[in-house]
């Protein structure tokens, strides 16, 4: 059987998509099993949904005491470095909404990115105890690499046929910053009850009309348990999506 089509909204800007993002992250978490979790994701595009959460009116609609909050990859560097995707998250919305010890980075000051990913799928793993679900996550929140990348699996990686494990070492990025990273795998990102594309910017538009045409790309290959849904502001969507 093959997966459920996505389900493509075309919105006017980034700002009406980090709106739109914000409903789906507050229906999601709103009424999902406890703990609710999220996984977030890093790029330019999702920093404005994640500083629109930290602003009063969608702040208080999050049980920030209660959701636990994950990153689908990060590269290997120190969270108080620029290029760290979940340091990004925690200046923009967690450090002033979230209680320390619901936030789980990936241990970047683990001795090799193959202990950080097996410390994360430890991690992972006591996380499903605690929900007692069948899935990780309520929400898996993604972007779109310019070469169709997703989380931190490239184009040809040997990443993209990882079956068993949840998290995974890169140690080469195809695309800049050229540093080691570590990744949630496929398997991983689709144990979520919706994946969310985060896709802006005119820059994306050819890409994204690549992965909505089938071609073999990372970003074509995510599922989910439930709904793919993809925002994109009106620079960033294809003329297919419209």
């Amino acid at each position: 059987m093959s997966a459920p089509q996505p389900r493509i909204v075309v919105l006017p800007n980034a700002a009406a998509v980090a709106e739109a993002a914000a409903a789906h992250l507050v229906a999601r978490l709103g009424d999902a099993p406890d703990p609710p979790a999220a996984c977030l994701t890093g790029g330019a595009s999702p920093k404005r949904l994640y500083q629109l959460l930290a602003t009063p009116p969608w702040r208080a609609k999050i049980a920030f005491d209660r959701v636990q909050w994950y990153i689908g990859d990060d590269r290997f560097v120190p969270q108080s470095d620029p290029l760290s995707n979940m340091g990004m998250a925690r200046a923009a919305f967690l450090d002033a909404c979230a209680p320390a010890a619901n936030i789980h980075p990936i241990d970047t000051a683990a001795p090799t990115i193959e202990a950080a990913a097996q410390r994360y799928e430890d991690e992972l793993a006591r996380l499903k105890q605690r929900r007692g679900a069948e899935l990780l996550f309520d929400v898996v929140l993604l972007g779109l690499g310019l070469d169709g990348h997703v989380a931190s699996l490239f184009p040809g990686s040997h990443a993209l046929h990882e079956s068993r494990r949840a998290a995974v070492g890169i140690d080469h990025a195809d695309v800049a910053p050229f540093v080691p990273r570590v990744s949630l795998t496929l398997p991983a990102l689709a144990q979520s009850r919706e994946i969310l594309f985060i896709v802006t910017g005119e820059a994306k538009r050819d890409i994204a009309r690549r992965v909505l045409a089938g071609e073999d790309l990372p970003a074509g290959r995510v599922t989910g348990a439930g709904e793919v849904v993809w925002l994109f502001d009106a620079a960033a969507a294809p003329p297919e999506a419209t």
